[in-house]
């Protein structure tokens, strides 16, 4: 899931109240013929990295290409 990051202090804030209480909002995924594309949660994906946590909950939805194209707009 590679996106550009505008939000520096969102992603330190997010860090911080990962570490204190885990994470509260999963990400959202779309599965589209058998490849996952994330699509909200970029700071919170991030966030993770940055923390070295090897996994990162998440809600996937399935979805045709008509559906990811709107959600890449």
């Amino acid at each position: 899931m590679g996106c550009f990051i505008a939000n520096q202090a969102k992603v330190e804030a997010l860090m911080a109240s990962i570490t204190d209480i885990s994470l509260q909002e999963p990400i959202d995924v779309l599965l589209v013929d058998g490849i996952y594309y994330g699509f909200s949660g970029c700071h919170r994906f991030e966030a993770h990295q940055r923390l070295g946590l090897p996994t990162i909950k998440c809600r996937v939805r399935k979805a045709n290409q008509q559906v990811l194209k709107m959600h890449m707009m």
